[in-house]
């Protein structure tokens, strides 16, 4: 009889075949695989999630004859889940973006702010330094180096301001935007050509009142400007904060 695969179980009744110990071979993986769907059933266990590298793709077509569904995949993996038990629940992979904006403004009331290039054949429209945070970077972190690499500009987190919930964004998935209150500890510009067509020091006044600036921009930016928000915050019982962080109303 074939050997059931080596798998370690989630706690969440789930199982996970480990990936350095799948077979190479199709043929082995196809029996050995019917037999371990078998006996995890009969354990009790509810879902099947297996990892297949890429370097063993030619693994996918046997797990997809074996039930399994796609489920999400990485730059050089595929994870598919297969339900032993009707109804059993799965969850979805990651469904959102996050991003942050910058409202940094200077001791003489002037906002940071860019046009980026992709735009550059419509005219100016002038917005806040930001983008995408990098898998496992910190909001403070993520928006002061966004800044700094669109702008040139060094920067310190003061408090988050607002956020924006957006659905159907890139690969119809959904975007959170945080928009972030930042001092300003340099002046100077050095604009990140690639990306960004202009870049300036433009008074607030002249940006909350711009037509080429959008309703959004202005509110966004009145929202950093005249509420305290939130500022970073450390919990009791909470130590591991290179993997969370906390913002609350400042008491």
């Amino acid at each position: 009889m074939d050997a059931v695969l080596e798998a370690v179980a989630n706690p969440f009744r789930g199982i996970v075949p480990k990936p350095a110990a799948l077979p190479a071979d199709p043929q082995a993986l196809r029996r050995q695989l019917h037999h371990s769907l078998q006996v995890w059933r009969a354990e009790g266990f509810l879902v099947v999630w297996l990892e297949i590298p890429i370097t063993r793709a030619a693994l996918i077509p046997v797990a997809v004859e074996a039930g399994f569904a796609f489920h999400h995949s990485g730059a050089d993996y595929l994870m598919l889940t297969r339900r032993l038990v009707d109804g059993a629940f799965i969850p979805p992979y990651a469904t959102h973006y996050v991003g942050v904006g910058g409202v940094v403004l200077n001791a003489a009331r002037e906002l940071l702010v860019v046009s980026e290039r992709y735009r550059a054949s419509q005219g100016p429209a002038y917005k806040l330094p930001g983008g995408a945070l990098h898998p496992g970077e910190h909001l403070v972190d993520a928006i002061i180096r966004e800044v700094h690499e669109e702008t040139g500009v060094k920067t310190i987190f003061e408090a988050l301001a607002c956020l924006r919930h957006w659905h159907g964004y890139r690969y119809g998935k959904s975007d959170i935007y945080f928009v972030c209150r930042l001092k300003p500890l340099s002046q100077e510009i050095v604009m990140q050509a690639d990306e960004i067509a202009q870049c300036l020091w433009m008074p607030v006044e002249t940006f909350l009142t711009a037509a080429e600036v959008s309703a959004f921009n202005k509110r966004i930016v009145q929202a950093a400007l005249e509420r305290p928000g939130l500022v970073p915050a450390r919990l009791d019982g909470f130590t591991d904060y290179d993997k969370r962080e906390f913002f609350m109303p400042e008491f």
